[in-house]
């Protein structure tokens, strides 16, 4: 049975430069593997024997280069044609994914732990002590980056959605940073019918240099590498 699931890499890499002038960011080592195995291998654990990597044309052919069709799944890909946000490139997915439900991965985030898809749109977030770095799930809506260091759940890069989330995303309105963002497509799942599942183990956002040091050094003292 084919089980499908989409990775969004796209973004400038802008935190990255200037290595990301040349590269993308999703292609950066975590020590000595590419950072987008992290996003495939988490997608293969839950199931998925497809994958599409959403990503900007100037990068598909080092993707292709690395991965080809795939090992472990098989692997499609498609342009994002410019930065209009994580909602954006997400959009790219429609025609591609047809089951009732499916995870969409965000290319920089790695989950120790494999996570869990059930049947419905699902929500996973994950517990820190200082969430001020991160969109928090309060009350069944997202806040990003509350001025607050209290502790609690964030919300992770990894999201359930059925096939209404593509006629979600055509409502939505550019936000400030003049992008389509996929806390506006979450917060209107949450209002509407969207379970929300707990990640245990470690979970990390590779998305800044310190990050994805971070996340080294806690493999390196694990034997994780």
């Amino acid at each position: 049975m084919v089980v499908r699931g989409v990775i969004l890499a796209g973004g400038t890499g802008s935190r990255f430069a200037p290595a990301t002038q040349v590269m993308n960011k999703h292609l950066l080592p975590v020590y000595r593997t590419p950072m987008i195995y992290y996003p495939i291998n988490t997608l293969v654990a839950m199931g998925c024997t497809d994958v599409l990597i959403v990503t900007g044309g100037e990068h598909i052919g080092a993707f292709s280069e690395l991965l080809g069709r795939g090992v472990a799944c098989d692997i499609t890909y498609r342009v994002q044609t410019h930065a209009g946000g994580i909602a954006q490139a997400l959009g790219c997915a429609r025609g591609y994914v047809t089951d009732p439900v499916f995870p969409v991965i965000l290319g920089d985030n790695y989950f120790q732990l494999r996570p869990v898809m059930g049947s419905r749109p699902t929500l996973y977030t994950h517990y820190r002590d200082n969430v001020s770095e991160f969109g928090v799930l309060y009350d069944r809506q997202i806040i990003e980056k509350p001025a607050t260091d209290q502790p609690g759940n964030i919300v992770t890069g990894l999201y359930v959605y059925d096939q209404r989330v593509f006629d979600v995303i055509r409502t939505l309105k550019p936000s400030d940073r003049n992008e389509l963002e996929i806390t506006d497509v979450n917060n209107w799942y949450l209002r509407n019918d969207m379970d929300v599942a707990v990640i245990n183990g470690h979970w990390a956002d590779m998305g800044t240099p310190e990050s994805l040091l971070d996340l080294v050094l806690w493999m390196r003292n694990r034997g994780a590498l």
